[in-house]
């Protein structure tokens, strides 16, 4: 086999009635984060058939297998996430899910409502190829189907961040991963050097007050009305203290508790939120304002604040290395066509595939998956009921991670 791209469409075209299979099989059978069992079973029987030498159980329900040419060369990391979200689904599909987990200690609906099990799907066909034409390689591929993207339960770990403490990254040399979009048209793939999708940072805040009756506010040191102003506060801080034209961020309060009684003025409210930043000046920036905001706000209605930020981010930025897309540009556009090669707009989102690009250069990358004919402004969002996926698109997908694998690995000096 050449590196050209009509044999590796052939190949794609020729496999992809099989990834439909696949992904059907495991929209209809999705399992949630850090379940995945009967997931990584499936992955992993098919794995072990390829003759690939597979390990399981890598951050508790992970799958990694290795297909070895032989051939000196480097080690290409290519991933899939296998977690589903728990969502009811509402659409009509015949092989839509009603499946049923746990989460958090409670019995929920669970749904691929974000494409997940496209990108297993994916990966699996990439690996088929791939092994078909295993003297062909220079190098090793590493195929990482990996567990929890979507963050772990209560009281649990794993996801990418534990797949590199469990040593996944080593003697890897470049990591690639796609998402499926459900807004972006089939036959496109997106692809934007530096920051890509955002760094993740959940801060906590404490404003402690004076408990009264609520008939008499003016023996209180009210912190729900000083947490009003706190959050109003907040959005300050990206409207009027981020150069917007150079830095994107974003300062969410999602949830806040405080009180018992509508007659009660209570002594302290609790709020969570999120920060979302695509540099270190950005974050650096909101680092420095939030707490003195925070504690200016409280002091000014007589009430104290404690702020908590964590020292390392949850999520870090998913930073695609701008030598290396500048390297593999021109095989997105010999894959998918220069017209259909679209350079994209950094996304506040986030994505633990970045902690994998904290040990090894990596590429991360939207293809698409909207049906020609839908409206863009009527694609259903990802983490919704209604979230559907073009399948066409899958195709796109698989030739993509083998093209970039391939390239790679014709390019590489060693």
């Amino acid at each position: 086999m050449t590196a050209s791209a009509q044999d590796v469409r052939d190949a794609a075209a020729k496999l992809q009635d099989q990834v439909v299979k696949w992904r059907r099989h495991f929209h209809q059978h999705p399992e949630l984060s850090n379940r995945e069992f009967a997931t990584a079973k499936y992955v992993a029987n098919y794995l072990k058939k390829l003759g690939l030498e597979v390990k399981t159980g890598v951050a508790h329900t992970g799958v990694v297998a290795v297909l070895d040419s032989g051939n000196p060369g480097p080690t290409v990391a290519l991933r899939a996430d296998m977690d589903a979200l728990p969502v009811k689904e509402m659409n009509e599909l015949p092989f839509r899910s009603q499946a049923m987990g746990g989460y958090n200690g409670k019995s929920v609906p669970v749904m691929h409502a974000c494409g997940h099990d496209t990108h297993i799907a994916m990966l699996m066909g990439a690996a088929t190829i791939l092994s078909e034409n295993k003297s062909s390689l220079q190098g090793k591929v590493k195929f990482v189907f990996q567990p929890a993207e979507e963050g772990v339960p209560a009281g649990e770990r794993g996801g990418a961040e534990l797949m590199v403490e469990q040593g996944v990254m080593q003697g890897v040399d470049v990591v690639f991963g796609l998402h499926i979009s459900s807004d972006l048209d089939v036959g496109s793939v997106e692809y934007r050097d530096g920051g890509i999708m955002a760094g993740v940072d959940p801060f906590k805040i404490v404003i402690k007050g004076k408990q009264s009756h609520g008939a008499y506010p003016w023996q209180s040191v009210d912190p729900i009305v000083t947490s009003a102003q706190v959050i109003m506060g907040l959005q300050t801080i990206v409207s009027r203290e981020i150069k917007l034209l150079d830095n994107a961020a974003v300062v969410t309060v999602g949830s806040i508790h405080g009180g018992v009684r509508s007659n009660i003025i209570p002594d302290k409210v609790e709020m969570l939120g999120t920060i979302r930043t695509l540099n270190p000046v950005a974050r650096n920036k909101v680092y420095q304002s939030l707490p003195n905001k925070v504690e200016h706000i409280a002091a000014s209605m007589g009430a104290e604040a404690e702020v908590t930020l964590p020292l390392e981010q949850s999520y870090p930025i998913t930073y695609n290395d701008p030598a290396l897309m500048s390297k593999m540009l021109p095989t997105l556009k010999r894959t998918a066509g220069e017209e259909h090669t679209l350079y994209t707009q950094a996304v506040t989102g986030a994505e633990d595939f970045s902690f994998f690009q904290q040990q090894v250069p990596g590429l991360y990358l939207f293809v698409g998956g909207k049906a020609l004919d839908m409206p863009r402004e009527k694609a259903p969002d990802h983490h919704t009921p209604y979230f559907v996926i073009d399948e066409s698109g899958m195709q796109l997908g698989v030739e993509l991670l083998t093209n970039l694998t391939l390239d790679y690995m014709k390019s590489a000096k060693h």
